[in-house]
This record gives C-alpha cells, structure tokens and sequence, in this order.
C-alpha cells in the first residue's frame, strides 16, 4: 500500500484486483442495506472501525503498521477525513432509500464534478472536450432523477424518502470530488496506508461521536451485516490500492464502472430491485461521459509527457 510500481507494470492482475474490489465494495453497501435504515452515524463507524481489522493485518504482514500513521499533516489528513465522512454518511442515507442500481449510478456524477471543481476552485486548464462529456453526463443524471424529484413520482413528491434520496447521493457525489481532490494532495507526500489509516481512525471517531444523538438498537442480524460492510469495505480498498500499483490509473479506471452490472445482479437478488428505463438511459449516458473523460485525461497526459521542457534560464 505504499504506492504504484514501474517496474511491477502487470495490467491483466491489475485489471482482475480492481474489478474483484469493485465486487467487494458492491458487497458492502449490499450488507449496509441488508441493515435497514439505520442512523448514518452508526453506519459511518461501523464501516470505518472494521474496515480497518483487514488493513491492519496486512500492514503488520507488511512490516508497515509502526509507520502508517507517520505524519507531517495531520490537520489536513483530519480535514480529509472529515469531509469524506460527510460524503459516506450522505451516501449511506442514499443506499437505505434508493434502490441499489441507482445509488451506484448516482455516485458516478463524482467524476464529473470533479472536473468542475478543478476549474473552478483549483484554476486547472478544462477544454471544450471535457467541459462537452461534464454536460453530457449531468443530462444522464439528471434523467435518473427526474422521476424522483417531481412531484409526478409520487404522492409526497419532493419529501418523499427517494427523492431525499436523491439529493443526498448527489450531495454525497459533490462532496466526495472535494474529498477526493484532497486525496490527490495528500498522496504528493504520504504514502497511500497513511491516508487510508488516517481516514479510517477519523470517520470512525465521528461515527462514534453521533451516538449521543441517538443510535437505533440492534438486533445480532444487523451487527453482523455492519461488521461485515467493514470489513468488505477494508478488504476493497487493499485490493483497489494494490490494483493501481500494477497498472495506470487510465488503465483500471474505466473498470470502476462494472459496479454498475454487479449492482443490477445483487439488487435483483436480494432486494428484487428492478431498473426503470431512466436508470438504464441515464446511466448509460453516464458511463459514455466518464469513460471520455478518462480517455481524454490519458491522452493529455501523453501530451504532457511528449512535450520538452525548456530548462529555465542559468
């Protein structure tokens, strides 16, 4: 978990790790709403506390675990983490009220917003491709949620809990790009075991520090199914992480998206969840703008890497 290798360049076992974390995270929010609707709160430190029991593990395997939580920024690792949990508690609000196809689908509005917030907070150059594919994209989603926020969906309209909902994944996909844009700044000095550590430790700590505001009692079934979100989503994030190590990141990016067919098959499955033409349109048109976002991101940094640098002058 130290960071992507060169000379470890193997696509194919990259390839298989990242669509198997894929597998496994689909697993976890398929226990987290085996759950049922529990407060965020609780959710967040359950996730967060066991998933670290895998990280753990193989950082002791490793030899890493006295030098994980090593650090020059804990303040930003700590801002991190904060942010992400408000993104995870969001997202998980989502998956109690949605079905699981179209939470998944949802949270792909986060490469797009990513792409906004790069232009618009950090001044990152954003041309007419990318800005065309961000558009595109939002007219996916917008047409998976258009159904459930008016109010021809249904009696409640826009209170009802889908349509909640539906603001809160998208809210959680907008949060998420910030979080992840720290991330990026955070992996410039710090290895990735010491972000995914950090981020662990705090958003369980948030997690637990709801409890005042009132966890729900449970029965040994839901303890089970959150243990065990925790620890799918710990074993997830390994696989993902070592998954970058052997290939690019334009290489195991577009896999992200086989989330999609996995979610379909476990929500039919176990939730009897079936995707509305919307969902099968929308997201469809989502996946298209992301996949060239990703493409046109590789092809800029090949770009990037052809053009000499001029030496500054002596």
């Amino acid at each position: 978990m130290t960071g992507t290798s060169p000379a470890a360049h193997r696509p194919l076992a990259a390839i298989v790790l990242k669509v198997s974390s894929i597998a496994v995270f689909v697993g976890m929010q398929a226990f987290i709403k085996l759950a049922g609707i529990l407060p965020a709160g609780q959710i967040v430190f359950f996730r967060s506390f066991f998933a670290m029991v895998p990280i753990l593990i193989l950082l002791a395997w490793t030899g890493e675990i006295r030098t994980a939580v090593q650090t020059h920024r804990p303040g930003r690792h700590i801002v991190r983490g904060l942010v992400g949990v408000s993104s995870m508690a969001l997202g998980f609000f989502a998956l109690t009220r949605l079905p699981l196809p179209e939470a998944i689908v949802l949270n792909y509005a986060q490469p797009l917003l990513v792409v906004v917030i790069s232009a618009l907070v950090l001044g990152e150059t954003v041309r007419v491709f990318r800005w065309t594919a961000v558009a595109v994209g939002f007219v996916g989603v917008l047409i998976i949620s258009w159904p459930k926020l008016t109010l021809f969906g249904s009696p409640e309209g826009i209170g009802s809990d889908e349509a909640l909902g539906v603001l809160a994944a998208l809210a959680a996909a907008a949060i998420s790009a910030v979080a992840l844009l720290q991330v990026r700044s955070l992996v410039a000095t710090d290895r990735s075991s010491t972000v995914v550590i950090w981020f662990s430790l705090t958003a369980s700590v948030a997690g637990l520090l709801t409890m005042p505001f009132g966890w729900a009692p449970l029965s040994g079934w839901q303890i089970f199914v959150l243990v065990m979100s925790g620890i799918c989503g710990g074993i997830a994030q390994i696989m993902m992480t070592e998954a970058y190590r052997y290939a690019s990141v334009a290489t195991v990016a577009p896999f992200e998206y086989s989330s999609i067919l996995f979610g379909l098959v476990v929500g039919y499955l176990l939730f009897a969840d079936v995707p509305t033409m919307y969902t099968l349109v929308g997201g469809a048109i989502v996946v298209v703008s992301g996949l060239f976002i990703v493409w046109r991101e590789q092809r800029l940094g090949i770009e990037r890497a052809k053009t000499p640098k001029v030496a500054p002058p002596q």
